[in-house]
């Protein structure tokens, strides 16, 4: 089976012509203001209609309410909402009986305590997103270079499809998949030159790497 990739915190359309060109599955739009990543939802709208058949379109969401929800299902019509705040098992299942979406949920693993949470969440989410826990003084949850201790889910019993995320670079997602065994990568700013911006070449290469070529 081959490796499903997600390229999140694209904002431009070279980056993200970029990411679809190297053949990423999945590609993430943040509508989340203290993210160097953020963009508005008109250009989110743009960008998701650039990508309309040629990938899954994810909007990545921190503790959306419903009204911004409701925009956002109109305004950009994503694939897929992913949340990555402090979203509990039942508002996960509200959003995702509400607005008629799957819904990605990212949980951040520190220690192996933070495991106990996973298969309320997987009960009522499409697919689990597991990303290092910021640090206790980040003013966003993800999106921060950090890898968390892979050895802590080497051995654990995951949902299907469950995608890793956190801290991957082209030069570490092939050990990432091997110890883990997980056949899903996320990445945003392991293929960045500085925050919130993208290199075309290091998204090929995460690409690559990331199936083994």
């Amino acid at each position: 089976m081959s490796v499903l990739v997600k390229i999140c915190g694209l904002s431009t359309e070279a980056t993200l012509d970029a990411a679809l060109a190297a053949g990423a599955d999945l590609v993430g739009l943040v509508h989340f203001p203290k993210s160097p990543r953020h963009v508005d939802l008109d250009r989110a709208r743009a960008l998701a209609e650039r990508a309309r058949g040629r990938a899954e379109r994810v909007v990545l969401l921190v503790d959306p309410d419903d009204a911004l929800l409701a925009a956002v299902v109109e305004r950009v019509a994503p694939d897929v909402i992913q949340l990555h705040g402090h979203e509990t098992p039942a508002r996960v299942a509200a959003i995702r009986a509400r607005f008629g979406r799957p819904v990605m949920k990212a949980l951040g693993i520190a220690t192996a305590a933070d495991l106990a949470g996973l298969p309320a969440y997987a009960a009522v989410a499409d697919r689990l997103l597991l990303d290092a826990k910021p640090p206790a003084d980040a003013d966003r949850p993800g999106g921060n270079g950090l890898a968390f201790d892979w050895s802590l889910i080497e051995r654990a019993e995951l949902a299907p499809g469950t995608m890793l995320s956190g801290g991957l670079t082209p030069e570490s997602v092939a050990e990432a998949l091997a110890r883990t065994r997980l056949r899903a990568v996320d990445v945003s700013s392991g293929v960045e030159t500085s925050p919130g911006i993208k290199c075309p070449d290091r998204i090929a290469a995460f690409i690559r790497a990331a199936r083994g070529g």
